[in-house]
């Protein structure tokens, strides 16, 4: 898939409410807490215009059971998706518009990826960098997949300072 990058929008947040809204009329109570995180969640990041929603329930073995009725809605259904633990539903194909990760209560990636977005999120300038670097990645690679290869140390770098910020507040 094609690397699509763009400003920030203020628009982001209102397609993760009403995704969130659309969930629970398939999940009911299931889902216990709804995060949106990634990119799309801090403010004044540039970004892939894919929503990252985290969905985090009592029992990830139950989300499976509702594999054909998010498929009958257009969602493709990954599973895993290379993250023991995780169930993963993309929305809209070549135009994505959504990537719905659900984790169990107690999976440790949802603290990484929350200690993550919050650092972003209180450190501007660090955001900023990690945009820009997504900028200059977006103009050597025309792949997804080749994109998201070329961040994965400076992401990694980044989470083990988020890490590090985190244990000292």
């Amino acid at each position: 898939m094609k690397v699509r990058l763009s400003d920030f929008s203020e628009n982001w947040a209102q397609m993760f409410r009403d995704e969130v809204q659309f969930l629970k009329s398939i999940f009911g109570d299931e889902i216990i807490k709804y995060e949106h995180f990634g990119s799309t969640s801090v403010k004044g990041l540039k970004a892939k215009p894919v929503i990252d929603m985290m969905c985090i329930v009592k029992d990830i073995e139950k989300i499976e059971s509702f594999n054909d009725q998010m498929a009958s809605f257009g969602y493709n259904v990954a599973g895993e998706w290379g993250i023991p633990g995780r169930r993963l539903f993309r929305k809209g194909e070549e135009n994505r518009t959504h990537h719905i990760h659900f984790y169990q209560q107690d999976n440790p990636h949802i603290k990484r990826h929350l200690i993550f977005r919050d650092y972003l999120r209180s450190h501007p300038q660090e955001a900023e960098k990690y945009s820009n670097f997504k900028e200059q990645l977006a103009r050597q690679f025309d792949d997804t997949r080749e994109y998201s290869r070329a961040k994965k140390n400076f992401v990694k770098e980044m989470e083990e300072r988020a890490l590090i910020w985190f244990n000292e507040i």
